[in-house]
């Protein structure tokens, strides 16, 4: 929390999107991180009050800039760089809800199915 700017990757970094800065920097190439409406690049300075879509693997959130690091602290502390938009949270929480209705058949199994478990699949599926 020291510059007027950081730059994209390090602050999903320091505000635990991704576990990783290398993670952070692929997702903001890839067109998974919006600055403002527009793609960005990685070394794209971020602000407070800016506007940022993230869609990080797990779940899209839209979060507004609060305030800057380019150090990756405590997640108490990653929770007052940014603040979710409620269109967001409670997209969010549909989509958990929904997550719980509903699994995905594969997702018991792990690694590669045997016979038995690909025929249970596709009797499941029919």
């Amino acid at each position: 929390m020291h510059s007027a700017t950081v730059r994209i990757d390090k602050w999903l970094w320091a505000a635990r999107f991704f576990k990783t800065r290398s993670l952070a920097t692929d997702a903001v190439d890839n067109g998974k991180v919006r600055l403002n409406g527009a793609r960005t690049k990685p070394a794209h300075s971020v602000k407070p009050g800016d506007l940022l879509v993230i869609s990080n693997g797990a779940a899209d959130w839209e979060v507004g800039v609060l305030a800057l690091a380019d150090v990756r602290g405590s997640a108490d502390m990653a929770r007052t760089l940014y603040a979710e938009t409620e269109a967001s949270s409670a997209r969010r929480a549909n989509d958990t809800e929904q997550r719980k209705l509903y699994r995905e058949p594969g997702t018991t199994i792990k690694g590669r199915p045997t016979k038995r478990d690909r025929r249970a699949l596709e009797r499941s599926s029919s």
